[in-house]
Order: structure tokens, then C-alpha cells, then sequence
């Protein structure tokens, strides 16, 4: 999907309300074993501390720079198959016809040829973007509480309707019956639709020349189709994912050791200058520790949700979006009935799908 608006400093607490929470009661507790009982033993040397933010720093920036990698070279390809797709209609809008036949088809023939293999692609995109919502093992954005509240919320169209459903609309019922039985129903698509070029170029309904450039287009679509396969399919490293997300928390957990007695300290150094506020300024601690605790973990967590772009977040490639933009240009094109061509996704809470 993709956000259309900024967000919100409400919109981040609230999707993060519980990890600050917890980072709240940790650091409340240190404060308090530290300042009120005493225990003066619950003190960490600010240099290690420090030393493992800096590394975890590292770790969190190459992180996120690798997920937003993922997601700018999914909405390439996505962009592409856009191209890709405007391109097969036109050319077989043009390019089926009687021209160089001895036996011409009616009017009416060659356009149930131009409708079959428009919708045939329309039915590819509808099984690649199902094909690209299926879960995967390694995809953990519904382990959060706060995202699986998100995928609630809203209306993701691979989850309302099956792809057999989806499909129903733009196959036969052989046809349809053919791709369920595939493993990969994308390719056995851009099969069915090459078988088709060939029957037409055999009648002479195709010119050669035509033919070989619409078996380009259809190769142009593998080349896409196998590249967003690739992100699907192939994960950001586990040990990448698994070490930032463990070195986070390590840090989150030594950090109140280190700051609770820096502030403690600072506060004794204020007791002549400031009387009043010296013995509560340790207490202060509390909102630095939540505040620093809050930005490592969010910059984690935006990371470990965009390592995969098709799982439907807030910051996905909204391929369901961009195929019903697709269905709506090329169905235009073949001079439908605007009342029968299905209009756009809806956005909610001002984001596309």
C-alpha cells in the first residue's frame, strides 16, 4: 500500500503505544530501585552503553536502507508492468486483424480476440498481486498486535476474495479451471495467452512481425513477473533481521542503567544552585529513557515492516491498486460501457491498497 499523507506524531504512538509502554515501566523501575531504595548497584558505565547504541545505530540504518531498497525496486517493477501492460493492449488492439489473411473473420471475431487476450492479462495481473499477498514464513508484520489492529481495519482485496473468485470474471470457466490446477497460475496465464498468438498467427490473423512483438511483450512480462517473484520469495537476511532486532533490545535494556545514575548525578551538582529542583531532577531520567528507548525501536520496527513490500502495510507497493488501474485503462481502450467496468479501490484512512 502507500501513504498519502504524512504521518501524524499521534499516528506513530498510537501504532507504537505498547513498546512505550513497556519501555515506560522499565525505566520507571530503575528510577525508582536507584533514587528511592537506594540501590546505587544498578549502575552501568555510560562508555559501553554508548558504545552499543553507536553499533546498534549502524545496524538499524543499514537495515532501513535495504528495506526502502526493497520497496523502491518493487514499485519499479510494478511501474514497469504498467508500461508493460498499456503497451499489449495497444499493440494488440492494432495488430489483430484481417490484413494479412486470405480468410478474413468478422468484425465481431476479431473482437472477441482483442477482448480474450485483454482480459487474459487483466486475469494475470488479478494472480500475480493474489500471488504476491500470500504469506510467507519469514513475513512478520502481523506478529504485532498494533498491526494486525491495521490489517483489521481496513479492506485488503486478496483477503475479502479468493483468487477463484477473482478470476471468474475475466476467464472461462476451462481456462480458470486450468490455472487453479498450476502451481504458478501468472505463467500459465502468459502460456495460455502465447498458445493464443500462435492459433492467430497461424489463421494469418496475425502478421509474423506482429506476432514476434507480442511474444516480446509476453516475454517482457516473465522478465517482470520472475522480478517481483524475487522480492517475494527471497527474504532480507534472517541473521541481519534477528541480530538488529536482539541488539535493539539489548541496548533498550542497558540504557536506563547508564542514564538513571547520570541524571542522579547531575541532580547532586544542582543542590546549591538549585535546591528545589535537585532532589527530583533524577526522575527526569523517566521521559529521556522512553524518548531515546522510543526512536531506536521505532527505526527498527519501520525497517523490519518494510523488508517486504506485498504484505500489505501502510507503506506497501499498493499492487491492488495499480492492477484495477490497469483493468480500468485497458478496458476503456476495447470502448467498454464505463457502467460495466469496475471502478478504483477506495482508500482508507487516506491509504491506496
Amino acid at each position: 500500500m502507500l501513504v498519502k499523507k504524512r504521518y501524524s506524531v499521534l499516528d506513530m504512538a498510537r501504532w507504537t503505544r505498547w513498546e512505550t509502554l513497556v519501555f515506560l515501566v522499565i525505566a520507571t523501575i530503575v528510577t525508582v530501585l536507584y533514587n528511592l531504595f537506594g540501590y546505587t548497584f544498578l549502575h552501568v558505565p555510560w562508555t559501553p552503553v554508548a558504545l552499543i547504541g553507536t553499533a546498534v545505530a549502524f545496524m538499524v540504518g543499514f537495515q532501513n536502507n535495504s528495506a526502502y531498497g526493497r520497496i523502491w525496486e518493487a514499485r519499479k517493477i510494478w511501474g514497469g508492468i504498467v508500461n508493460t501492460s498499456r503497451s499489449w493492449g495497444m499493440k494488440t488492439k492494432d495488430m489483430v486483424s484481417n490484413e494479412y489473411t486470405d480468410n478474413p473473420a468478422v468484425l465481431q471475431e476479431l473482437q472477441e480476440h482483442k477482448k480474450v487476450l485483454v482480459y487474459r492479462h487483466i486475469a494475470w495481473l488479478t494472480a500475480l498481486r493474489h500471488a504476491m499477498r500470500q504469506p510467507r514464513k519469514w513475513e512478520a508484520f502481523e506478529d504485532s498486535h498494533t498491526n494486525r489492529e491495521w490489517s483489521n481495519m481496513i479492506h485488503i482485496p486478496e483477503k475479502m476474495f479468493t483468487v477463484d473468485q477473482d478470476l471468474m470474471h475475466y476467464l472461462s470457466d476451462e481456462e480458470r479451471a486450468y490455472v487453479l490446477s498450476k502451481k504458478n497460475g501468472p505463467a500459465a496465464l502468459l502460456y495460455l495467452q502465447s498458445d493464443h498468438l500462435k492459433r492467430l498467427k497461424e489463421r494469418g490473423l496475425l502478421w509474423e512481425f506482429s506476432f514476434l512483438e507480442l511474444e516480446n511483450v509476453l516475454q517482457e512480462l516473465f522478465t517482470l513477473q520472475g522480478k517481483s517473484e524475487r522480492i517475494k520469495n527471497f527474504p532480507y537476511p534472517r541473521q541481519y533481521a534477528t541480530l538488529s532486532y536482539s541488539f535493539v533490545w539489548i541496548f533498550l535494556l542497558l540504557l536506563p542503567f547508564g542514564i538513571v545514575p547520570e541524571f542522579s548525578k547531575i541532580g547532586l551538582g544542582l543542590a546549591d544552585s538549585f535546591p528545589i529542583l535537585a532532589p527530583y531532577f533524577g526522575w527526569l531520567a523517566i521521559p529521556f529513557c522512553v524518548s531515546v528507548s522510543w526512536v531506536f525501536h521505532t527505526m527498527e520496527r519501520i525497517g523490519r515492516v518494510g523488508e517486504n513490500p506485498f504484505e500489505g502495510s501502510a507503506n506497501d507497493v499498493p499492487i491492488s491498486t495499480i492492477s484495477r488501474g490497469i483493468e480500468i485503462d485497458l478496458r476503456q481502450l476495447l470502448d467498454e460501457d464505463h457502467a460495466s467496468i469496475p471502478e478504483q479501490f477506495p482508500e482508507e484512512y487516506g491509504v491506496q491498497m
